[in-house]
């Protein structure tokens, strides 16, 4: 059974982890862990719950490498890790997966926004993302540490566990690897999700007349998530918007081209010292002027 949140601490004998080769190493030696924004706000969440120094030990454990193997699964992950004794801990962090509801809600409003689907098309997770879910009455990352379902097979009952602290920071940096294990924790797979965008945006380009809503429609869509998931009142289904079209938004104006500087088309003659009266003397300086100053005023025409 999973263990509840409780900020009584026990005890336990100071002791050393033992030596792991080949486990999973956190690549930053020092500092905050994560390089993309939703790594560093799913840290910057955790770290939030003011968990204090259990985290810190973490951190420390994910440096070393204590952690064996991570799995991130629709709504669990599951990893485990090499503590004090021979056997490692098994270690499973849970965060309910989002209903049918909420995913339609959400690939139809990527679906109408062309430039945050094309960042998931990428491989990248757009800033726009957590308004997306948010808007959908689910935020893509846990608002409080009840949330999550912790739980580690070693004796120390305060959560979260240097075990599972670890597990956490781990789990940041497999965001940065793959954005998309984010989406597959909430309960969507990547190759799922994105052919369903490339069939909402289809549908948009192509939508048959008539009232009635086609197999595959996004309205189709929100009709199916409302009998799969919980019956919700008809105002907050329809409070979803179906028939925008803004695939094609005006694109941002481009930035003015840089400052150039105006000199004088004979700077350079004036920085020479005047050549030899072998060479021509004060006339070769003046016939050159004439040639710069000609050159110059071709090019303005031109």
């Amino acid at each position: 059974m999973a263990r509840r949140f409780d900020d009584r601490e026990r005890w336990y004998p100071p002791s050393k982890p033992r030596k792991v080769t080949g486990g999973l190493k956190a690549r930053t030696p020092r500092g905050a862990i994560g390089s993309t924004w939703w790594s560093q706000r799913f840290v910057a969440v955790l770290e939030s719950f003011a968990l204090g120094s259990r985290l810190t030990r973490g951190r420390t454990y994910a440096r070393q490498g204590q952690v064996l193997s991570l799995e991130v699964g629709s709504g669990l992950v599951r990893s485990r890790v090499q503590g004090s004794r021979a056997q490692p801990y098994e270690v499973r962090i849970g965060l309910a997966p989002f209903g049918e509801l909420v995913w339609a809600k959400a690939e139809i409003a990527l679906s109408e926004q062309a430039l945050p689907a094309a960042k998931l098309l990428a491989g990248e997770v757009p800033p726009e993302l957590e308004e997306i879910f948010a808007a959908a009455g689910s935020p893509l990352f846990p608002g409080s540490v009840e949330e999550l379902e912790q739980d580690c097979s070693c004796p120390d009952w305060g959560l979260p566990c240097k075990h599972l602290a670890a597990t956490f920071y781990l789990l940041a940096e497999a965001f940065d690897d793959d954005p998309f294990l984010i989406l597959r924790w909430r309960g969507r797979e990547r190759d799922q999700l994105l052919s369903r965008l490339r069939e909402l945006r289809g549908d948009r380009s192509g939508t048959p007349s008539g009232d009635e809503p086609t197999t595959g429609s996004p309205r189709a869509a929100i009709g199916t998530a409302m009998a799969l998931d919980t019956p919700i009142e008809p105002t907050a289904a329809e409070a979803v918007s179906i028939d925008g079209e803004r695939f094609w938004q005006p694109p941002p104006a481009l930035p003015q081209p840089p400052p150039t500087l105006s000199v004088d088309p004979c700077l350079i003659l004036r920085q020479l010292p005047t050549p030899s009266g072998g060479l021509g003397g004060d006339r070769l300086v003046v016939a050159l002027r004439e040639a710069y100053d000609r050159f110059a005023a071709d090019r303005g025409e031109g």
